[in-house]
């Protein structure tokens, strides 16, 4: 008697339902043991920063952290391979993400204090809102995204014009009150400009002629309006903005997401999309 077996194609796409697809029982299944997991190593890498927890339960700790690792970088390479194009995901934002929460562990063998680097692991339980079907956070954050984005030029401007300004004020500043008051040179100078324009005040660098605070006021109130230039930028190109209704699935192909309620087709590599989970 031969003996079927399932072609890879098939194990393929059964692989990217369970784990890239959380409208199916086993996928949000796996998308919530997947977040529990996380939530506990992100745990255990705040407790590995206290000493007296660590000098403790050093044993617990790598042995936890390790075991996280080889679990995450299994699920890693499961998610490249169920994928038909595994670079396109790599490079995508989750893919980073997925790579930053393992490569940690592995630098701390040569760099140890590396380590405490895997907090970066928070950024995977982005994936809740999709798990728990909240498309309406995903739509937010989408808009958000491409409010920026369309953005990007004009805030490019923005921060090059507080950039010469911070120079020109450091030298002023410097000139005014000269290493006998504490501005040793030009750079540190445009360090307390900084931290006087962004009204932040941390008060380790203060000027101390009368010439020198009434400017020092003056780059204050300046600050109050500077600060609100960017969030007009962003406001006006929110409200330009066509909102559509989007859908959690993900494209069996790069594995990107963010695709319209009723795509049959990725836009970002054109691939086909699952037709039994976008109708």
């Amino acid at each position: 008697m031969e003996h079927k077996t399932n072609p890879p194609s098939s194990r393929r796409h059964r692989l990217h339902t369970i784990i890239f697809e959380a409208d199916t029982p086993a996928g949000k299944t796996f998308d919530i043991f997947l977040i529990v997991c996380i939530l506990i190593s992100v745990l255990v890498v705040m407790l590995d920063s206290i000493r007296s927890f660590r000098l403790q339960h050093l044993a617990l700790v790598m042995a936890v952290d390790w075991f996280f690792t080889i679990l995450f970088t299994i699920e890693y390479m499961l998610r490249l391979y169920s994928v038909g194009r595994p670079l396109t995901y790599a490079r995508s934002f989750y893919g980073i993400v997925d790579l930053l929460a393992i490569l940690p562990s592995y630098l701390s063998l040569f760099f140890p204090p590396t380590r405490y680097l895997q907090i970066v692991r928070i950024l995977r339980v982005l994936r809740i809102f999709r798990v728990f079907k909240l498309v309406q956070y995903l739509r937010e954050a989408r808009l958000l995204v491409m409010a920026l984005k369309a953005s990007q030029r004009k805030i490019t401007v923005f921060l090059f014009s507080v950039l010469t300004l911070v120079t020109i004020f450091g030298c002023l500043i410097f000139l005014i009150e000269g290493e006998a008051n504490g501005f040793t040179s030009i750079p540190v100078s445009m360090y307390w400009a900084i931290v006087t324009l962004t009204t932040v005040g941390y008060g380790d660098l203060s000027p101390q002629t009368g010439i020198g605070q009434a400017f020092a006021s003056i780059i204050m109130i300046l600050g109050y309006a500077i600060i609100a230039v960017p969030t007009g930028i962003v406001s006006v190109e929110l409200s330009k903005i066509d909102t559509k209704t989007l859908s959690t699935q993900a494209c069996p192909e790069c594995g990107a997401e963010d695709h319209d309620q009723n795509a049959l087709y990725c836009k970002f590599c054109g691939a086909q999309l699952n037709e039994d989970e976008t109708a």
